[in-house]
């Protein structure tokens, strides 16, 4: 039986692939936050679960100071590397709900494909103390099409197969339950952007292992889901290549007591 591990530590080996393989946000998201949530580059922006990176980086390359709170080591470590070029990048050492930031540090809030993992009364609570008045909280995923081509089914249901957690972590996902008692009863809205990935084998063998619910080096199960992998590639591609789609999701509002 497959171990289950702590949502702490359950990045920890998948660090390498998580960085190679892991989709980035299309630029339409940070189109979002200047033209409808007033985003200029002189805002402090912190970014919750900021893992190796991805999301700070989009808000970094548009000039804003980011406070990157990431409660694993490794993963820290790795966005540290990342972005040492950016000296507007403050890389802590915290969680959600205490992410060691002064009061009214920011004003911004931004968690990207983190938030499932948060305690969301815990966390609403560290938030508002951290926004200064008037800040937004937005939550953003990359959500993957489970349908809407054959490689969509098919590798929806090749993880149902194979990942050891699947349905329970991915049921998180952009779940509206969770978000209604960390808004309250303030009001939060949602949008929407395409984006997607282009993958030979090696680049979906690499998608594939940056998942923390799939079964590692040393599970029986590692070698054959391998083998069912590459059936699956060889079935679905179409020129050497298999095309990953996603619906970035961000769902937005200001907490109550702004």
């Amino acid at each position: 039986m497959t171990q289950r591990r702590s949502d702490l530590d359950r990045f920890t080996d998948r660090v390498t692939d998580y960085i190679a393989y892991r989709p980035s946000y299309p630029g339409e998201l940070l189109q979002f936050f200047q033209q409808e949530l007033g985003l200029t580059r002189k805002h402090a922006v912190a970014d919750v679960g900021s893992g190796t990176g991805i999301l700070a980086e989009l808000f970094l390359e548009n000039g804003n100071t980011v406070y990157g709170v990431e409660p694993n080591q490794a993963m820290r470590e790795a966005a540290e590397v990342l972005l040492v070029d950016y000296d507007r990048f403050h890389s802590v050492a915290g969680t959600a709900e205490a992410t060691k930031l002064e009061v009214g540090l920011v004003d911004f809030v931004v968690a990207g494909q983190s938030f499932h993992w948060f305690d969301p009364q815990a966390a609403r609570t560290e938030f508002r103390r951290i926004l200064g008045s008037g800040g937004w909280v937005a939550l953003v995923w990359n959500s993957r099409r489970t349908k809407g081509t054959h490689f969509s089914t098919a590798y929806e249901a090749f993880l149902r197969r194979w990942g050891t957690e699947y349905r329970e972590i991915s049921g998180r996902y952009g779940a509206k339950g969770p978000l209604i008692p960390f808004f309250s009863s303030a009001p939060f809205e949602r949008r929407s952007f395409p984006n997607r990935q282009i993958f030979d084998h090696a680049g979906l063998r690499g998608r594939l292992l940056s998942s923390s619910y799939i079964p590692g080096p040393d599970d029986a199960a590692y070698q054959p889901m391998l083998e069912a992998l590459r059936e699956l590639f060889d079935d679905q591609e179409q020129g050497g290549v298999v095309v990953m789609e996603y619906d970035t999701e961000v769902f937005f509002g200001r907490l109550d007591g702004e």
